[in-house]
């Protein structure tokens, strides 16, 4: 029998890769645009191609798992996300680094939901698998968390490339590992891939996404954006309509109907729309207006990786305890309290062991949120149907962490806007006054170089005019994250069953391969 720590730590690292190249790309930007001669639109599609990828073709790979065996796509995932970064960080345009950011995306949806429904079907008592769906989210929060940091540390040694080709052995290496010990893995008796709910469901998420990254450059309520949303509506009914006649479909969508699954969904969304929306807002407050290089800024943000660490850990095991309900409340809770907390206190001045302890509460929100949330959506769906189960999962983090951005971006670009031209200098040019409108870091460059130009009073003034704005568009993004997470706490309240009210009928399905290790499942208590 293989060893059970060894298949945890294999899918671990695995899950902690991908990650990881979530936010590890973020910190070098400025170095494509002076080295790579990047465009702002270009900057964008670095980092959303790999994203646009990712969740669209989540639910394929995971259904395809599934049927052709969870193990042979990690290993394949692996291999193709090892080769596309080795590719990256020898790329010479913008439109080459897109490209292989986009392949690293396919082998991240083939990659990350093998991790999660290899761990369903490892670890089949409700307390052992609580425990590894705990650690399998503190990776992923600490993972993301920790970008920003080790980024910042290979730029302050090496060239941007580094950042990609570093990730070559390292993947080799969780492939190698994950060779030796994780058992093969797949649903018994598996149908043929429903091809039409692939395509489908590939096409809404990936326009989808698409149209949630593009609507802050073109408007919300624009044509185009309305379009998209319109387009994607219809395809996900499409979709629905396919998969409720289908006779094997790739995902049941009467599993919606199952409180525990979609009301745990709803969790997992709104977690990490505010965690990436945290990341968006602290990591430019961080560098601009605090003034740490990137390397500080992930520093500064490790009580964060940690307490989400702490946190989910905790978060499942609490929830076996006294119900999934209560903790996914207050951590949803929690994570309210710390945007009202920022939106209240933020400044300039602000000691950084006050920004710690906000810190610190959020991350326990996130932990205790999103970690007892994907617990509930595995022990929702039987082992067999693991691999779309976990897909679900991924997708709804990665749609919420898209929405984050792109909601509080455009939040605080609205507001930084205004504010900065209410109280720009008037004596700032046209030119300059536009460049600041960009963002607040391009304020700060124009308002060296007034300086530099002999003109010191006015460029403080325009300075301190793009840190005012900013911090006015810090808090009202604030308040808007608080409020999606508040709603969440309510819906949470209203809708998520306390425990899970059976084990599903066919959890004691073995794997492919290999016996399912450790004992059945037990009936947990009735829901609540």
């Amino acid at each position: 029998m293989r060893s059970k720590p060894l298949i945890l730590v294999a899918l671990l690292f695995a899950a902690f890769l991908i990650n990881l190249d979530t936010t590890l790309v973020n910190v070098a930007l400025p170095a494509l645009t002076r080295e790579l001669h990047a465009t702002t639109t270009q900057l964008q599609w670095v980092v959303d191609s790999y994203n646009l990828v990712f969740a669209a073709l989540l639910l394929t790979f995971g259904s395809l798992s599934d049927r052709f065996g969870r193990k042979r796509m990690l290993l394949a995932g692996l291999a193709v996300v090892g080769t596309a970064s080795l590719a990256g960080g020898f790329t010479t345009s913008p439109a080459q680094l897109i490209a292989a950011r986009a392949v690293m995306g396919l082998g991240a949806a083939m990659v990350f939901p093998a991790t999660l429904s290899l761990i369903s079907n490892v670890f089949t008592e409700r307390r052992e698998r609580a425990r590894a769906i705990g650690l399998w989210g503190a990776i992923a929060g600490v993972a993301i968390a920790m970008g920003p940091i080790v980024g910042g540390w290979l730029l302050e040694h090496f060239s941007w490339a580094s950042i990609f080709i570093a990730m070559a052995p390292v993947a080799a290496a969780a492939a190698i590992l994950a060779g030796f010990t994780v058992p093969a893995s797949k649903a018994p008796d598996a149908a043929a891939p429903d091809i039409a709910g692939l395509v489908l469901s590939s096409a809404t998420m990936a326009l989808l996404v698409f149209t949630v990254i593009e609507a802050p450059a073109y408007g919300w309520g624009s044509g185009r954006s309305v379009a998209g949303f319109a387009a994607s509506a219809a395809l996900l009914a499409a979709f629905i309509v396919r998969e409720r006649r289908a006779a094997h479909p790739m995902l049941d969508v009467r599993l919606f109907r199952n409180l525990r699954f979609s009301a745990a969904s709803g969790a997992v969304t709104v977690s990490f729309f505010t965690l990436f929306g945290f990341i968006f807002l602290m990591t430019q407050f961080f560098q601009f207006v605090r003034g740490y290089g990137p390397l500080s800024t992930g520093v500064h943000l490790l009580p964060v990786a940690l307490s989400v660490g702490a946190g989910s850990v905790a978060g499942t095991q609490l929830a076996v305890r006294v119900g999934t309900k209560l903790i996914v409340t207050i951590g949803l809770v929690a994570m309210a309290a710390f945007y009202g907390w920022v939106a209240a206190t933020t400044s300039v001045t602000l000691s950084y062991g006050i920004i710690a302890v906000q810190m610190v509460l959020y991350g326990l929100g996130m932990g205790l949120t999103s970690a007892p949330a994907t617990e509930s959506i595995m022990g929702a769906v039987s082992r067999r149907m693991a691999g779309v189960g976990s897909a679900v999962n991924d997708a709804t983090r990665l749609v919420g962490g898209t929405l984050g951005v792109a909601v509080l971006g455009s939040v605080y670009a609205s507001v930084y806007g205004s504010r900065l031209t209410a109280t720009m200098p008037a004596r700032v040019p046209l030119t300059v006054a536009a460049t600041a409108h960009q963002s607040v870091g391009a304020a700060y460059v124009a308002a060296g170089k007034i300086a530099a130009l002999g003109q010191p009073v006015l460029g403080q003034a325009l300075q301190h005019a793009a840190a005012s704005a900013f911090l006015r568009g810090l808090t009202i993004s604030c308040l808007v994250a608080a409020g999606v997470a508040a709603a969440g706490a309510v819906l949470a309240v209203l809708f998520l069953p306390a425990q899970p009210a059976a084990a599903t009928a066919d959890e004691a399905g073995t794997a492919d391969g290999a016996r399912d290790t450790g004992p059945q499942p037990r009936p947990a208590p009735a829901a609540r």
